[in-house]
């Protein structure tokens, strides 16, 4: 009898311990959209394993807010870089409780997405480039790399001041990224001076570029500005080396990737220079360490955005500790008045969710690898 009088207490006191602890702890969601099929999965897996890196090494520091230790469980789910699948992925995220997303890739994805995701009260982090990402006016929008603007006119002036190019012909994907950053940088090249020769169009699909370059070849254009993506870029500058086009091909971040050395080939030298936001990863206080984590964790070096997906969780999760709270008002509120120190440069926003200095750096290839050339 006695042994039983003291054991309920016990049990008892167990109980109501496990259950404190429980109630102790928060599960905050966090949404990652983005290609993980098609073309450019190589990508949205880039941008998925930024984000879980930074989840992981979050979850195994037991951040507080609200008195509750705070995990973090990353949903990663497919949007085919199709805007019609990212409003679909942004109500699945809605329906699941997400606060929090990183995503999605494409511009033409974000746009429609954002008005989902501001409407649920869902803060949303891109690295679409295309300036309406940000004019809709959504507090809970943030581009977290240099949009259109400055990239496109970075390409313009390093390929008018340093190549000393005089005709330049334009080919876009007719995508919302393409089309912008295509746009910016002509605007950007007529200021300078530049002759803009022909703007051809092509699609997001496409592999074969033959009649475009041909036409561009009689043109006698020194150089040619890609608006699209790396899986397209690949091939179009090996056709350029079949038709005898010795002009540079000139693009945006999409091309800054080693995708575009592993599609290529040896196809994809010094001939191609592009353009990506922020700085060099290697020469920033925190970018070998980051690099080497990464590498051991995914097995691969990364590609162009696992450093802002990265970064952007870290300044979030930042913005929770500071404000003990994990409502994304609160955070969204504390990301447009503080700043964070990432791994590939310092984050601060404007009223409109973009970041208020964001460098560009121009890249070429060299033995496969990206190689930086100067940064704006």
């Amino acid at each position: 009898m006695q042994s039983r009088t003291y054991t309920l207490p016990i049990a008892g006191a167990i109980l109501l311990l496990a259950s404190h602890t429980v109630s102790a702890q928060e599960v905050v969601k966090i949404g990652v959209s983005g290609p993980l099929s098609g073309a450019n999965a190589f990508a949205g897996k880039d941008n998925e394993n930024g984000a879980r890196l930074a989840i992981e090494e979050l979850n195994a520091k037991k951040i507080k807010a609200g008195g509750k230790v705070v995990t973090f469980a990353l949903s990663s789910e497919d949007d085919q870089g199709d805007p019609k699948a990212g409003v679909s992925v942004a109500q699945k995220f809605v329906d699941d409780g997400v606060k929090f997303v990183l995503g999605p890739y494409n511009s033409g994805v974000a746009i429609p997405a954002s008005r989902v995701y501001n409407d649920a009260g869902i803060l949303m982090s891109t690295v679409g480039t295309n300036p309406k990402v940000t004019q809709a006016g959504y507090k809970s929008v943030f581009r977290i790399v240099a949009s259109d603007t400055q990239v496109g006119s970075s390409v313009a002036d390093y390929a008018a001041k340093q190549l000393k190019v005089k005709t330049v012909g334009v080919i876009d994907d007719r995508t919302a990224f393409g089309q912008g950053i295509a746009m910016e940088f002509v605007k950007q090249a007529k200021r300078l001076g530049l002759k803009v020769a022909a703007h051809e169009f092509t699609t997001d699909k496409a592999t074969d570029f033959a009649a475009i370059l041909t036409a561009l070849k009689a043109k006698k254009v020194d150089a040619i500005f890609f608006g699209g993506y790396a899986p397209q870029g690949a091939p179009m500058v090996r056709q350029m080396r079949q038709l005898g086009l010795n002009a540079k091909l000139l693009g945006g971040d999409t091309l800054c990737s080693p995708e575009m050395a592993k599609l290529g080939g040896d196809a994809v030298g010094e001939n191609v220079l592009c353009a990506q936001g922020g700085a060099i990863l290697e020469k920033q206080a925190g970018g070998p360490a980051f690099k080497a984590n990464y590498k051991k964790r995914f097995k691969q070096d990364p590609d162009v955005y696992a450093p802002s997906f990265y970064d952007q969780m870290m300044f979030i999760a930042q913005a929770i500790r500071a404000t003990n709270s994990t409502d994304p008002s609160v955070v969204g509120a504390a990301l447009h008045t503080t700043s964070h120190k990432g791994v590939v440069g310092t984050y601060a926003y404007d009223d409109a969710g973009n970041m208020k200095k964001s460098s560009v750096t121009i890249y070429t290839f060299r033995n496969g690898a990206l190689a930086p050339l100067a940064s704006y």
